[in-house]
């Protein structure tokens, strides 16, 4: 969608990141991802050392930070490779704790190819951050059809910068993303990259009939088709296949129910990344030995068996049916 202009560091030859970029890009291919060209060319073409100037990673007694214009021109080079790692980068850290990240670029490829979008569709996304999927759609779709949101004055106006520093001008807004952004609806994808609690109502509110919502939640990434009915709009769908752990919404509703006390519970379930995901899912609500119990009779259930429904105010997750009978009740968005 157009010409963009596309900078790199006054310390980073051009050569040098465009050969990392394209390493990454052959990687994540023969992973298995980017089969669809024009998010190939968008991974290839869009510069993510412009979204991430610096980052920190773990070292002895807390974080260290890599930038790229540090003097020492060995680390900047550490700084360029973790960029073009197929790693998410810590890229905000708030009283030690980490509040905003640059996601791992397979993944986000994944997701960007699970929200099927079409030329013309229009796209909110929630939890902005650095500003490089933002551009990534951009890229695809153009600036104006492009909406991101992020809780944060200071990370908004990092992403603006970093934007357009890559030659890119979404439309990037500060606010609560659990509350959408109700003057630029509606829309025909919603995507998030922090995980949810539960779907926000205001979502599906401001999408058309037959728009899609990829979101984090509960350890996956439930895709969602939203449907109209004469009481409002319904969304209900499946969990994708894979595992996913993002940094949470700020703003949203909390998890209910807190961490599940696995005492007692055979280590093999306990550790197993399928049962704590039915656990997360369920939300308190479901017993821990009750869900071992339903976990091995339905033989380890995949994330994919799994889905959500949004309806009439109420939402719910389940196992293979919406209907039952296994289904959880989540907070209300």
């Amino acid at each position: 969608m157009g010409a963009h202009r596309q900078g790199t560091s006054p310390s980073v030859p051009g050569t040098e990141a465009d050969a990392a970029r394209q390493a990454l890009v052959r990687e994540i291919a023969a992973q298995g991802g980017l089969t669809d060209p024009a998010w190939r060319t968008a991974f290839a073409e869009v510069p993510r050392h412009l979204f991430v100037p610096f980052y920190y990673v773990r070292g002895i007694g807390g974080y260290e930070r890599l930038w790229g214009e540090d003097p020492d021109p060995g680390r900047r080079s550490r700084w360029l490779r973790g960029v073009y790692t197929d790693e998410a980068l810590a890229t905000r850290l708030r009283d030690g704790e980490l509040v905003s990240s640059s996601s791992q670029p397979s993944l986000m490829a994944l997701m960007l190819d699970a929200l099927d979008v079409r030329e013309g569709d229009t796209v909110l996304e929630i939890g902005t951050g650095s500003g490089y999927n933002a551009a990534l759609l951009a890229h695809r779709l153009g600036d104006a059809a492009v909406t991101g949101v992020d809780l944060d004055a200071e990370i908004t106006e990092s992403a603006r910068g970093h934007l357009a520093t890559a030659g890119y001008r979404p439309t990037v807004v500060t606010g609560d993303g659990a509350r959408g952004c109700p003057r630029r609806a509606p829309f025909d994808r919603i995507i998030a990259t922090c995980t949810l609690p539960s779907v926000p109502r205001s979502w599906p509110d401001q999408c058309r009939p037959g728009a899609r919502i990829l979101a984090p939640l509960a350890t996956g990434l439930i895709s969602l088709q939203v449907g109209e009915t004469a009481h409002g709009p319904r969304a209900e769908g499946r969990f994708l296949h894979t595992p996913a752990y993002f940094v949470p919404l700020r703003g949203a509703l909390p998890e209910p129910g807190g961490t599940p006390h696995l005492g007692g519970l055979p280590r093999r379930a306990a550790g197993h990344d399928l049962f704590r995901f039915l656990l997360t899912l369920a939300g308190g609500t479901l017993d821990p030995h009750e869900a071992l119990s339903l976990w091995e009779r339905e033989k380890r259930p995949q994330r994919e068996r799994y889905g959500i429904t949004v309806d009439r105010g109420r939402q719910w997750a389940w196992l293979d049916d919406p209907r039952g009978p296994y289904t959880w009740p989540l907070p209300a968005g």
